[in-house]
């Protein structure tokens, strides 16, 4: 189900994010790879780095009216490890430069997450 829905909001993505998804797609930024429309738990966020654990979300005025769902979500995604990151849609179009000057920024001064833990009963290691 919230794969559905992700495709249909990527499908249906607004100016501003089609604007930073321009600027983020295909490694543009630093060489990092980002996900749009991605699903992490119950939420879709709008743009992730999964290897540094980083979610970018845009927001329009519908958000200031769902602030304290805003706060539930961010919690949420906070709890599971993810720094995020939010921007109005102003920001990004009108100060697009400015906001992946943010960005970058904040991706080069967090350290890679660290890989999947090796198997129980020390295999693969050798002795």
């Amino acid at each position: 189900m919230a794969t559905q829905l992700a495709r249909v909001l990527r499908k249906n993505m607004t100016d501003a994010e089609r604007r930073l998804w321009y600027r983020l797609r295909d490694r543009r930024l630093g060489d990092w790879k980002f996900r749009r429309q991605h699903p992490v738990g119950p939420y879709i966020v709008d743009f992730i780095c999964i290897d540094k654990k980083v979610v970018i979300e845009v927001d329009g005025g519908q958000h200031g009216e769902n602030e304290e769902a805003d706060l539930r979500r961010t919690a949420y995604l906070e709890k599971q490890g993810y720094r995020v990151m939010r921007f109005w849609n102003y920001e990004v179009l009108q100060e697009t430069d400015a906001v992946m000057d943010t960005i970058f920024d904040t991706l080069e001064d967090l350290p890679p997450h660290p890989g999947p833990l090796p198997p129980p009963g020390g295999e693969g290691v050798n002795c």
